[in-house]
């Protein structure tokens, strides 16, 4: 909905409420945008689209997780060789191999959601992850099939990864473009509380199988249960995503109506979905977004896909045990990931991320001394450390990183940065982690390895722009009201400065 113009009059009221945002836009002095480019946001088409794209956020990461929680029990079944460290490592190289394809994913997707629509591609990768997911809970044993079975296990996952490649970046997307300015960074907590709420679903589902099951029974048909779940909880997901009407900067580039402050003649000659324009004019900030999200991705699944197997493998904890610790600590952070968003409105997304970044940096070692102790009381702690360096990350980044890029491109961009760092890094934390902790005999090496990824991510926000309370890249203004709609526009007329 674009502001009206019978609004002729600016509210200074407004403009004191919301100076940042306002001041921006009056450094950009851009005569190019009218009152009608400004979108007045609905609440509740924003809160309907940050919810849709939530929900499915955590059915996709509720199907990812399943695979890393299992990754014990499924090292038996889809790998007996004898040798316990051989079949973990069998198993992670398989949790692996679905990074692999998000490259390729994200590059099919990414453009074709530039191309088309956001909301189309987010429903096919949803379809694609249920798919592969109850896929896998359909597979027979290597006791019955043979080769065969890790054969189809590495199929199925390869689907999960190529459908996962255009998720995120879709996602976030489609709430940072929903969103209205000045709150961009609560809005795109949500994305993150929907990736929590999917591995809590996960975990929780798995530690009550571990529970209530025996090895032999969680190895004979106890596994496939979380899999095959997730074929109505897509169905779910699907439903909500397809309510959706399609972004409103989205619609406003289709119609050609959008008239953007920083619209750089750069940003307008390049075409929507056109991939090789995507690394030859944004390579630089594809860079930043990699380094970015490499540094997040590791301690990322360090913390909430690792550790349970770290608990179990390395310090003798039971499957049980390590997967409540963790459950509890994932639904503190879900508790309180909110809060951060909003703080990245009120003070910028880059105090945040570098307080994320020198929280692993510096509490790495630490934390995991505490947790090599071994008590209940030292893990939690432990893992509470890490846990709130990592939310000052994920309550920020899914508002930070859509606007690295204009909008014409930001789906394709984001999703090819965003899952080239994913494949590279994230997916290999577990199985690099556990090669170096056999390599080197030190069951410290998750946190020397959190670290270096730390000072990596410190270098990269030092790097990059802050965007907080200011228009997306390509994209005229955003606001809650045509109060503010108005006094944008009176803040780009000649005047006294706020």
């Amino acid at each position: 909905m674009a502001a009206s113009d019978t609004n002729k009059g600016a509210d200074p009221e407004a403009v004191k409420r919301h100076p940042t945002l306002f001041r921006a836009i009056r450094k950009r002095q851009n005569p190019k945008l009218r009152r009608t480019d400004i979108t007045v946001t609905d609440d509740k088409a924003v809160k309907r689209a940050v919810k849709a794209a939530s929900l499915g956020n955590a059915m996709e990461w509720f199907d990812f997780g399943i695979y890393s929680y299992l990754a014990v029990t499924l090292g038996h079944v889809f790998f007996p060789s004898g040798n316990e460290t051989t079949q973990l490592l069998s198993s992670f190289a398989t949790f692996a191999v679905a990074f692999l394809v998000r490259p390729l994913g994200g590059m099919f997707f990414g453009p074709m959601g530039d191309r088309i629509g956001r909301k189309k591609v987010l429903a096919l990768t949803m379809i694609l992850m249920a798919i592969g997911t109850f896929a896998i809970g359909l597979i027979p044993s290597h006791g019955t099939i043979g080769l065969w079975a890790p054969a189809l296990l590495i199929l199925f996952r390869m689907l999960q990864g190529f459908s996962t490649g255009g998720e995120y970046g879709g996602a976030s997307t489609f709430i940072a473009e929903y969103a209205p300015d000045k709150r961009r960074g609560f809005f795109g907590s949500f994305l993150e509380f929907g990736t929590l709420a999917g591995y809590v679903g996960a975990a929780g589902l798995v530690t009550a199988l571990y529970a209530l099951l025996d090895t032999a029974q969680m190895e004979s048909w106890g596994w496939r249960v979380p899999f095959l779940v997730a074929g109505p909880l897509g169905l779910v997901g699907l439903y909500l995503r397809l309510r959706l009407d399609e972004t409103p900067a989205f619609q406003k580039l289709e119609g050609g109506t959008a008239h953007a402050p920083e619209a750089a003649d750069g940003v307008e000659t390049t075409a929507k979905g056109d991939l090789a324009k995507i690394f030859r004019q944004y390579w630089p900030t594809l860079i930043l977004c990699v380094a970015l999200v490499g540094a997040y991705n590791i301690t990322d699944y360090m913390l909430l896909s690792y550790m349970p197997t770290y608990l179990s493998d390395e310090l003798g904890y039971s499957e049980t045990h390590g997967l409540l610790i963790l459950l509890a600590v994932m639904v503190f952070l879900m508790l309180v990931i909110s809060r951060f968003g909003e703080l990245s409105d009120r003070f910028g997304r880059k105090p945040l991320l570098m307080a994320g970044m020198l929280g692993f940096l510096f509490l790495s070692l630490p934390s995991f001394l505490l947790i090599r102790q071994g008590s209940i009381l030292a893990i939690t702690l432990g893992m509470l450390m890490l846990g709130l360096s990592l939310v000052c990350m994920l309550g920020t980044m899914s508002a930070a990183l859509p606007a690295l890029f204009p909008t014409n491109v930001r789906y394709g961009s984001l999703s090819v940065g965003y899952n080239i760092s994913a494949s590279i890094f994230g997916g290999t934390t577990p199985l690099v982690i556990t090669a170096l902790i056999s390599w080197s005999g030190s069951n410290l090496m998750p946190a020397y390895y959190a670290m270096a990824a730390a000072l990596v991510g410190v270098i990269a926000v030092a790097c990059m722009k802050e965007t907080a309370n200011q228009p997306l890249a390509g994209s005229p203004p955003s606001v809650e009201t045509a109060e503010e709609a108005a006094a944008l526009c009176h803040a780009q007329s000649p005047g006294p400065k706020f």
